[in-house]
């Protein structure tokens, strides 16, 4: 089952009502951004990393970046760097730029900055760099119910 079926029925299953578009190919938060036809800020980008021997999901406004001294804090480890696209495709069946912010489907541990819940909407990748998802980003908070920290600059 593709990335992009799985949120789906996870989403369909929960009674979560989305907007859903496709679009041309995008790499970067700027270019889905655009393509989507939303504010940069309400783009949620899902980032796995690898935080000392385990991966795990951090989610933040695609109008932020991570502060990974903070972040270490917060998870309490020593190393931190992103997943390389190899590992990416490994744990999440998504290319680069394409991974969801649903951690729960992935089976990695999710953490949520606190720059999500400024907007009423979050937009993301849903599983392939072609098509995107908008939800409620309340509706969002409450089926994940992720640990909310701040760990974005």
């Amino acid at each position: 089952m593709t990335a992009f079926s799985k949120l789906k029925s996870f989403l369909d299953e929960n009674n979560v009502s989305y907007e859903y578009k496709e679009h041309e190919p995008v790499r970067t938060s700027e270019e889905a951004a655009a393509a989507r036809g939303d504010d940069i800020r309400i783009g949620a980008k899902a980032i796995v990393l690898k935080a000392d021997d385990k991966f795990v999901m951090c989610v933040l406004s695609a109008a932020k970046k991570i502060n990974s001294k903070e972040l270490k804090k917060i998870l309490g480890i020593k190393s931190l760097r992103f997943a390389t696209s190899d590992e990416i495709m490994e744990k999440t069946n998504c290319e680069l730029g394409g991974v969801p912010p649903f951690g729960n489907i992935f089976e990695l541990d999710l953490l949520v900055d606190k720059s999500i819940t400024a907007n009423e909407f979050m937009a993301f990748n849903a599983g392939e760099r072609t098509k995107s998802l908008k939800i409620k980003t309340k509706d969002y908070l409450e089926l994940l119910k992720p640990k909310i920290e701040e760990f974005s600059v």
